[in-house]
This record gives structure tokens, sequence and C-alpha cells, in this order.
């Protein structure tokens, strides 16, 4: 019996399955691990949104099959949050659906409008579903170097014109997962401008929007003409911590919904009804909740930026998201992303996300959320200063204690 699946072949092995095997297997031994990997929200849901959820759950008339699109109260509740936050004005009929996640809807929406043969650009490095949604779709994916959002605008210009076949769609995602990037209006519009030029969909991903610490992120929407050839993901997970909720939404052209919907309708029959009505409870309900998070992320990140910068690791300080994109230090640097990772959980007990795992160019950093609190993350960085020291690295050592 043939065992050799043809999908199978074309997906690598998953990167930070070799860390999450190392951090299971240290754990088993005792080991006190910091996770700083997994971008998994530690922070409760807010309580309005539990109470909306058990309530419902009580009613007799809520325990079968729900709509795939989304129940319309969700997509009215969508509608308002766009309209409140961006000035965009969407059909809840025709430009909006739900998702089992913005994970889920990503990957469907790749089954519904790729082919073996179609070419589709992805930033690189990037959150992996960016590309291997397309690849289990069967597509192929031309990865562009992505260091920031003007720089992965002028590759696409150098991909398109040496892309056979042309491309059929391309990808943005700020702020960035893993790099922490963000864009501004005027970059949407220029991105809006060449798709149009080039006759590509365009997808964005705009999963950590409300997670900012300068100024609010846009959305691609706001653009004019952006509907003619763009949808948004966005997701619960983040703003209101329901990762295990798995609840987002697709908001755009209505080519591109009607295509997911399509899809959709095969394939699942929308989340569980309570959560689509907890979801509508967060989305309408009072948004401090979302401010506080916000400025617990923003704690989180100065103390991480501090703290590690004082262990010897200087690293940059992100505008938004839950994650810090870090350069891997000098002396550690030819050991590339994973074999780096694998030491400083090893050796540090800290766990983070090899690079390597978003894409080629994404090798010379590693990925650390921001899901531990200001105590675990300054305890991270008394780890990371004694691991430092113990591999003899001069450099960082001395400018350790100079700083103290």
């Amino acid at each position: 019996m043939n065992t050799d699946f043809h999908k199978i072949r074309r997906l690598p092995p998953y990167v930070f399955e070799q860390v999450n095997r190392a951090k299971a297997a240290l754990r088993a031994e005792g080991a006190d691990i910091i996770d700083l990997g997994m971008g998994n929200p530690d922070l409760p849901t807010p309580t309005h949104i539990v109470d909306k959820l058990v309530e419902t759950a009580r009613k007799p008339d809520v325990n079968g099959y729900s709509a795939s699109r989304g129940i319309p109260g969700l997509r009215r509740a969508v509608t308002d949050y766009y309209k409140r936050r961006f000035g965009v004005t969407l059909d809840k009929n025709k430009e909006v659906i739900v998702t089992l996640g913005s994970k889920e809807g990503f990957a469907n929406l790749a089954q519904a409008i790729s082919a073996p043969g179609d070419v589709i650009l992805s930033p690189d490095p990037s959150y992996p579903l960016h590309s291997f949604g397309f690849i289990i779709a069967g597509a192929s994916i031309r990865a562009v170097p992505a260091p920031s959002p003007e720089q992965y605008l002028r590759n696409l210009e150098k991909a398109v014109k040496h892309c056979v076949p042309p491309p059929t769609a391309m990808v943005l995602c700020y702020p960035s997962n893993p790099t922490a990037d963000v864009c501004d209006l005027e970059f949407y519009k220029d991105a809006v401008k060449f798709a149009k030029k080039h006759d590509l969909w365009i997808l964005s991903d705009l999963a950590y929007n409300e997670i900012y610490f300068e100024e609010p992120t846009p959305s691609i929407l706001q653009v004019d003409g952006a509907k003619d050839i763009a949808v948004e993901f966005t997701t619960m997970s983040k703003t209101y911590s329901m990762a295990g909720w798995r609840m987002g939404f697709v908001a755009g052209n209505e080519t591109l919904i009607a295509a997911l919907a399509r899809v959709k309708s095969y394939l699942d029959y929308g989340a569980y009804t309570p959560i689509q009505v907890a979801a509508v409870a967060a989305l309408d309900g009072p948004q401090d909740c979302v401010e506080e998070f916000r400025q617990i992320y923003k704690q989180r990140r100065d103390v991480l930026v501090e703290s590690f910068g004082r262990a010897g690791w200087d690293i940059p300080s992100p505008k938004a998201s839950m994650f810090a994109w870090a350069p891997i230090p000098e002396p550690f640097k030819e050991l590339g992303s994973l074999e780096f990772s694998l030491m400083l959980m090893n050796e540090a007990h800290v766990a983070v996300a090899p690079g390597a795992g978003f894409g080629e160019h994404g090798d010379g950093h590693v990925r650390i959320a921001l899901v531990e609190n200001e105590q675990r993350i300054r305890q991270a960085a008394r780890n990371i200063r004694k691991f430092l020291e113990k591999r003899g690295v001069k450099e960082i050592k001395h400018a350790a204690a100079a700083a103290e």
C-alpha cells in the first residue's frame, strides 16, 4: 500500500515540533521551562464574554448545527466593528464570513482560489500558513524577502517581473507575525495600486491589529477600491484572548468571500452557536478589556527589551503584536535559529521559536512571545545571562556588567 502521499511530501518537517519535543522531554525531567515560544495568550478571556457563552449554552435550542457563514448577528457585529474602527462600510451578507479562527479561513480560501500551476507571492519571513496553506492546495509559492514593508513591496516588483506563470495572489501581514513590523495607510495604497496593475488578489492577515503600542494600525479596506481585489483576515484570539475558542472572520471582496463560503459549506457547519453569540458580546460590548490587554503586552515588551538588554542580548523594541523578533547574538549566528533555540532551551531553560520556521530569511532570528508575566520574563533574562557567561561570551558579559 502506498503511504507516500503527495501533499505530505510537499510539507517539510515542522521546525517548531522539534523544539516542542525537546521542551516536553525537559519538563518530564522536572525542568522549569519559561515558554516564550508559541503565541498562545495567557491572559483570561474577559468575564462578560465567558458569561454570555455560559448563558447561551444553557438554552435548549442552541446545540444543533450552526451557520457555516456565521450567524447573522455576528456578521452584523463585524460590520459594526469595521465601521467604528476603520470607517469602512461592509455588507454583512456578501462581504463578511465567520471562520473557525483566521488560520482555517486562510487555508480554506487557499483551497478555493488556487490550483496546481498557480503561483502565490508570500512574504519571507512570515507565518507558515501563508505559504503552506497554498502548498497544501497544490499551488506554488514564490517566497519574497520582506525585511520591511517597503522592501517587500520593492521585491514584489522584481518577483512579478521574473515569475512564470504570472502570480495570481499576494499575501500581506501587518502587524507582522513574526517580525512585528507595522505599515501605514500609504503602504496599503501602494499595495492596492501594485496588485491592480498586475491583476493580483490581495490576502491581508490582520490578526494583531489591536495589539499596537504607538499609532493604531490601519486596514487595507480603508483604501478606495481595495474591496475590488482584497480580503482581510481577523481573529478574536489575540484581541480578546480567545485563542482556543477558534473564532475569526474574513471581510472584503465579495467574489473571494463567496468562494470561501462555497468551500466551507462542504467542510463545516460553523462554530458552536454559543461561541458565536459570545463573540458578538465581545465586539459589541465594552472595549476597556482590549486596552487593558494592550497595556499588559506593552509593559511586558518594555520589561523584555530592558532585562534582556541588561543580560547582554539587545532586542529591537516591537511597535505592535505580541512578539519580539530577536537577532541571534553574534557568537551564535552560525548555529542557525533551530540549533540556537535548542541550546537556549537546554542550557537556559527558555523556549523561543526558531526563525527558520517562518522562512529561509528568518533563520538569523528567533521569535519571542510576550506570553509570560513580567516576573517570568525577568527570570528568563537572568537565565540567559548565566547561559551567555557560561558560554564565555566575553563581549556580551562585559556589556551587561557595564549596564548595571
